[in-house]
């Protein structure tokens, strides 16, 4: 989920996921996605883009 949630926020600055959680230890770890970063290969992999 962490990865595709960096992959979404790094396709444009117009994209806001808001992704459900049923917990708050959900909402943490979704909320440290922003200081995550994903290599570019991989994120060009989950865009579809070779």
């Amino acid at each position: 989920m962490e990865a595709a949630l960096v992959c979404l926020l790094r396709r444009s600055p117009d994209i806001l996921p808001i992704p459900g959680t049923p917990s708050v230890a959900h909402l943490r770890e979704n909320l440290a996605v922003a200081a995550l970063a994903l290599p570019d290969r991989e994120t060009a992999a989950r865009n579809g883009i070779s």
